[in-house]
């Protein structure tokens, strides 16, 4: 029994050392359920939308001043308000689900897209040219809601419309402006769109850099202590079997020798494993206010895990660990505040302070910083106990 007992473990150990050296991206992927955690523009985007529906006041203009048979300036107001409604719910919906700006659009957003050229359209009878009004609003959810096809299509189709109008229409050339809004506006939404999806591809790169320097870590220490446990071993091992026979009792001292050695190296997997697999800040956060709270100190988290980036948090929550771990070895503190802001991550304790010489922990914990491209700085404020900051 106690042999199956031994094979299970080990069986779990090896899948955690699989686990721990190939699988961080995957379990970082799952975390996030889409592709990336919810950025404040993947949350608060669809604001804009709601701001730059200031400009639909020429059309309102357009309707109130209209001498088009009354049941067209009904469909123009009926038009005007699902206009409103399906351009402001689709940002909200598209923003929400992470869809757009270099990913998938997010389900049923072409629809909204057909539902807003649609009711550009048949406002036309009742506003006249001043429906063109609706298309840069048209072209901004194709730029952000949608993908970059997209963007290019109705940027064109946009302006080809436009120019049609003023050259076939009677009073055409009244809107020239507007052909001159919609060009300045695909320039931004080009240039902006282009910015963001940057941003997110060095996101993700920065991510899979960190990613891959904790892999080597974790391959590094493994190697070394498998290593060094297993030669060992290998040569207690040979040196029991041949004082089996001639020394019984040497040999089992040997042998209690290899399972002290075993039970080590198996402790120092699990270890380098707990660490590396510790990727989320979100869970980090969790995991250091249990910690705490069973020590009796009151953990108090202020700000969104969300403000960092991807591979910031990654960072982050390797230092916080680390914090937490030197709070409840050292500082005999009774309150913990963890501070999380764009580009910024600290955490403060009320105990007794830091000592003049740094330990190992404050050491490593300014290494991953600098590894990261961060600043890592330990404070100890006049109001007593210690802080440690962490900048990028």
């Amino acid at each position: 029994m106690m042999r199956e007992t031994d094979e299970t473990a080990a069986g779990r150990d090896a899948e955690a050392i699989r686990a721990a050296a190939g699988s961080l991206p995957a379990t970082w992927m799952a975390e996030r359920g889409d592709s990336r955690p919810k950025s404040p523009w993947d949350r608060f985007g669809w604001l804009m939308a709601v701001i730059w529906l200031v400009f639909l006041a020429y059309p309102v203009i357009a309707l109130l001043g209209s001498t088009a048979p009354e049941g067209w300036i009904i469909v123009g107001w009926a038009a005007m308000a699902a206009f409103v409604t399906l351009y402001v719910l689709g940002f909200m919906r598209g923003m929400s689900s992470g869809g757009g700006l270099g990913r998938p659009p997010a389900p049923g957003q072409w629809l909204f897209f057909a539902g807003l050229i649609a009711c550009a359209v048949i406002s036309i009878p009742a506003e006249g040219g001043s429906a063109l009004s609706f298309l840069p609003f048209i072209m901004s959810f194709a730029s952000y809601g949608l993908n970059r096809i997209a963007h290019w299509v109705t940027f064109a189709g946009a302006v080809t419309v436009t120019v049609l109008w003023i050259l076939l229409m009677p009073g055409g050339l009244s809107y020239v402006s507007v052909l001159a809004i919609i060009g300045l506006l695909g320039v931004v939404n080009t240039v902006s769109t282009w910015l963001i999806i940057r941003s997110a591809d060095a996101d993700r790169l920065g991510l899979e850099l960190a990613t891959s320097e904790g892999r080597e870590a974790v391959a590094r220490d493994v190697h070394d202590l498998i290593g060094h446990s297993l030669t060992v071993v290998k040569l207690k091992a040979q040196l029991a079997r041949r004082l089996i026979d001639t020394e019984p009792e040497r040999a089992k001292a040997e042998l209690a020798a290899i399972e002290s050695l075993t039970a080590e190296a198996i402790a120092g997997v699990r270890a380098t494993v707990a660490g590396a697999r510790a990727a989320s800040l979100t869970e980090q956060l969790s995991a250091s206010a249990d910690a705490l709270r069973s020590a009796g100190v009151t953990p108090v988290v202020d700000g969104d895990p969300g403000a960092l980036s991807p591979a910031q948090g990654l960072t982050a929550s390797w230092i916080l660990r680390e914090a937490t771990t030197n709070i409840l070895r050292h500082a005999e503190a009774s309150t913990v505040t963890v501070s999380v802001r764009p580009g910024m991550l600290a955490v403060q304790d009320d105990g007794r302070g830091a000592g003049d010489q740094e330990g190992n922990g404050v050491r490593g914990m300014r290494e991953r910083a600098a590894a990261a491209g961060a600043r890592f700085e330990l404070v100890r404020p006049v109001t007593g106990g210690t802080r440690v900051e962490v900048t990028w």
